[in-house]
């Protein structure tokens, strides 16, 4: 529960975004600079995958996740939370989007070091909209204040807050609307369990195998438009 004095704008990171421009002096972009151009921000979109199809390896979980997500469009009702774990580099914030580029949904995404406060937390599910897909990662990093906002949230659908103080003081529950959690994780055993149980399903991503990753090189290569061969990749 947290107080409605915590409540604080919504969190400059919290987008889907990435990276800025790196700049010499004040002008133009430096050609060797270790920060992130637009062009670089265009070209990373663009090698994306947009949808199951798209994204290649992690078989077992991309045909769970395609009779999950086939069930919540029958249903029309939203996704069950879900929980991707693994080591880094394995396309778990990709495999989120993908997930909320199949439900035809808006994809919102931050990280757990980035929500410092119960009402960080606060400001980010009221802004959400039915359907929204909330993606955290590194969500092992959240404090235990930020958990217990998260907990109603993550259940019933509702906030809980705390107008006033001392005596005076009184519980004020909110609804907001439905939307479905996707939470990251490469150190499983950092997450609680009350946490680790509120999530509907849980899949761990596996390393690549040798022709999935000549695969991923040979798609991106097609998208950029560079011949390759198969000794290539």
């Amino acid at each position: 529960m947290w107080e409605a004095d915590d409540l604080t704008p919504f969190d400059e990171g919290f987008s889907a975004g990435y990276g800025g421009v790196g700049v010499v002096g004040e002008e133009a972009a430096r050609p060797l600079s270790p920060e992130l151009t637009e062009d670089d921000l265009g070209l990373d979109r663009s090698l994306r995958p947009r949808l199951l199809d798209d994204y290649l390896g992690q078989s077992r979980v991309k045909e769970n996740l395609r009779v999950l997500i086939e069930a919540a469009r029958q249903r029309k009702d939203t996704l069950d939370h879900l929980l991707f774990s693994g080591p880094p580099g394995l396309g778990k914030t990709t495999l989120a989007g993908v997930v909320a580029n199949e439900l035809g949904a808006s994809f919102r995404a931050t990280s757990g070091p980035a929500i410092e406060r119960a009402g960080d937390l606060a400001a980010i599910l009221t802004n959400l909209e039915s359907g929204d897909v909330l993606f955290i990662d590194e969500i092992h990093r959240l404090n235990r204040a930020v958990e217990e906002v998260l907990y109603p949230a993550m259940e019933d659908f509702v906030l809980d807050i705390v107008i006033g103080k001392g005596p005076s003081a009184r519980s004020l529950r909110l609804d907001i609307p439905h939307f479905t959690l996707i939470g990251a994780t490469t150190r499983t055993g950092l997450l609680t369990g009350p946490l680790r149980d509120r999530f509907g399903i849980a899949f761990r991503l596996d390393y690549y195998g040798f022709e999935e990753l000549c695969a991923i090189v040979r798609r991106s290569a097609s998208i950029l438009g560079v011949d390759i061969d198969t000794l290539g990749a």
